[in-house]
C-alpha cells in the first residue's frame, strides 16, 4: 500500500511578523505625514530633514518601548494567571477537575470518556496547570526573550520605514517638488508593503496593499493641508 504524503505548511512566526507590521506601517506613514504637512508651509528641505529625523528618532524608542512593554505585560499576566491556576488545583482539585470535563464536553465528550484522562492530569499537577492555561484560558507560555526581540524588531522597522519617505528630501532642495517625490517613492513602498502583510496574514495581496496605500495617502494629504490651512 502506498503511503501518501502530507505535508502541512502553517505559518509560525505570527509575533515577529506583527512587530514588523506594526513598526513599518507606522514608519511610512508618520514621517511621511509630517514631512507632507512641514511641505505645506515651509520650503526648506533642511528643515524638513531634521524634523523627519527627530521624529523618526522618538518614534522607534516610543514604539519600540510599547513594544517592549506589551511583551513585559504579556509574559507577567501568563505568570500571574499560572500562580493562581497552580494554588486552585493544589487547593480544590475537585472543582478544577470538573472545569476540565467541562472543557471535553465543549468538545463533546461524556464525562466518562474524560474520565480516565481527569484521573490522568491529577497524577501530574505541572500537566494539568499547562493543560488550563492553555485550553481554559488560552494562554501560550511566552517567549522568555520576547519583550527584547519586540522592541528590537519594532524599532529597527520604524527606522527603515521612516526613512524611505525622508529619502526624497536629502536629495531635492525644493520641498514642494521633494513633496512629489516622497509621495511617489511612499505610495509604492506602501503598496509592497501591504501585499507582503497580505501574503503572511492570509488577505488577498491586492486588497491589503490598496488599504495600506489608502490609510498612509490619507494621513498624509489631511497632514498637508492642515498645514497649509495653517500656514
Amino acid at each position: 500500500m502506498q503511503r501518501s504524503s502530507h505535508s502541512e505548511e502553517h505559518f509560525t512566526a505570527g509575533e515577529a511578523v506583527r512587530d514588523v507590521v506594526i513598526g513599518m506601517s507606522d514608519g511610512l506613514t508618520v514621517p511621511f505625514a509630517l514631512a507632507a504637512g512641514l511641505s505645506g508651509a515651509i520650503s526648506q528641505t533642511h528643515v524638513i530633514v531634521t524634523a523627519g529625523l527627530a521624529e523618526v528618532t522618538a518614534g522607534a524608542i516610543a514604539m519600540g518601548l510599547g513594544g517592549y512593554l506589551a511583551a513585559r505585560g504579556d509574559a507577567e499576566h501568563y505568570a500571574n494567571e499560572r500562580r493562581r491556576e497552580e494554588r486552585e488545583i493544589a487547593t480544590v482539585p475537585d472543582v478544577e477537575a470538573l472545569e476540565v470535563e467541562a472543557i471535553f464536553k465543549s468538545y463533546g465528550l461524556s464525562p466518562e470518556e474524560s474520565a480516565s484522562v481527569v484521573s490522568s492530569l491529577r497524577k501530574r499537577p505541572q500537566d494539568w496547570v499547562d493543560f488550563m492555561m492553555r485550553f481554559e484560558l488560552g494562554l501560550e507560555r511566552p517567549d522568555p526573550s520576547r519583550a527584547w526581540k519586540s522592541a528590537a524588531t519594532i524599532s529597527t522597522a520604524y527606522v527603515i520605514g521612516g526613512l524611505i519617505p525622508l529619502s526624497a528630501y536629502f536629495f531635492v532642495e525644493d520641498a514642494h517638488r521633494a513633496l512629489l517625490v516622497s509621495a511617489a517613492v511612499t505610495m509604492i513602498a506602501l503598496a509592497v508593503f501591504g501585499g507582503v502583510k497580505g501574503r503572511f496574514t492570509g488577505v488577498p495581496v491586492l486588497k491589503s496593499g490598496m488599504q495600506t496605500v489608502l490609510i498612509g495617502g490619507l494621513a498624509a494629504a489631511a497632514a498637508f493641508f492642515i498645514a497649509r490651512w495653517i500656514a
